[in-house]
């Protein structure tokens, strides 16, 4: 099946897609940081880039887009229906990555969270599912839990 754009367009798409300063990363770094609790963000030090990191609590946390990194049973991580060899070597490249990630994390004793994109398009309309979300967040950071998803 063709694509539905030109190629320079889909170009011109896929290069606007930011890997640091998503508005989801924002967006929770702000409920965080409206809670008391202060972060580094972006660590090029730590395996992996977190997005968000606490050096005291030896935490990462990890804003998942749902596309990008394939999350199970989620609407946003449809498939595109052209050029499906691309895209699944693509997926499957960074489910991998994702799981190398977590695992040297796990052998330095560093915790990791992954919140994922659409939890927080959740937290936006609800302010219920908002709070349970930041509660679980600092559950996780009190806990001795390796990993945990929300």
């Amino acid at each position: 099946m063709a694509d539905i754009i030109s190629p320079v367009s889909r170009s011109k798409n896929m290069s606007a897609i930011k890997s640091k300063d998503t508005k989801p990363e924002i967006y929770f770094r702000k409920k965080l940081f409206a809670l008391g609790l202060r972060y580094r963000k972006n660590v090029s030090y730590i395996y992996g880039h977190p997005d968000i990191y606490f050096k005291g609590n030896n935490v990462a946390i990890f804003i998942h887009g749902c596309f990008w990194h394939r999350h199970s049973e989620c609407k946003y991580a449809y498939t595109p229906k052209s050029r499906i060899d691309f895209w699944s070597s693509k997926f499957e490249n960074n489910i991998k990555r994702d799981a190398v990630v977590r695992d040297y994390l796990s052998s330095q004793k560093i915790r990791c969270l992954v919140v994922w994109e659409c939890t927080i398009k959740q937290m936006i309309r609800n302010k219920s599912i908002e709070k349970q979300v930041l509660d679980k967040t600092l559950d996780f950071m009190k806990s001795d839990n390796m990993y945990l998803e929300l």
